[in-house]
């Protein structure tokens, strides 16, 4: 199985290129993705993860996505080559976009910044399920 699902900040917006063979749009961009546990006395690192996103799911990122936004990705990672002009060959790994997601909170007096507001109920019979207070809950 070949599944990523990442979470991070854009560090450039999409930038929109077509192919030459069938004018297909393609938008490419990269997230800065914290790793999850910091070593005593340094600071946060990151790894910088290169993004594609073909056609209609490039086009929504690329009229939407801008840089330094929370976003939300998931996809396949897809290693490719090939050889530029001096005949140097070069290797790439990236990640194909298959979703997309806003990932920041909302703005602007909208209500709601919850992680199941920007990615759906994932949970079943979790929209059946309403808490009044936090007296209600078993724990």
């Amino acid at each position: 199985m070949n599944k990523v699902i990442l979470m991070g900040r854009l560090t450039r917006d999409p930038e929109v290129r077509y192919t030459q063979t069938n004018n297909t749009l393609v938008a490419s961009f990269s997230l800065a993705v914290n790793r999850r546990f910091v070593r005593q006395g340094e600071e946060r690192q990151a790894d910088f993860i290169n993004i594609v996103a073909w056609s209609k799911l490039g086009e929504f990122c690329s009229k939407y996505f801008k840089k330094g936004q929370q976003v939300g990705i998931i996809g396949r990672i897809q290693t490719r080559t090939w050889d530029d002009d001096q005949g140097q060959k070069h290797y790439v790994t990236e990640v194909v976009a298959e979703e997309a997601y806003f990932a920041d909170s909302k703005r602007d007096g909208e209500t709601s910044d919850s992680f199941e507001t920007t990615f759906g109920n994932t949970m079943p019979g979790a929209a059946d399920f309403e808490v009044s207070s936090s007296d209600d809950l078993p724990f």
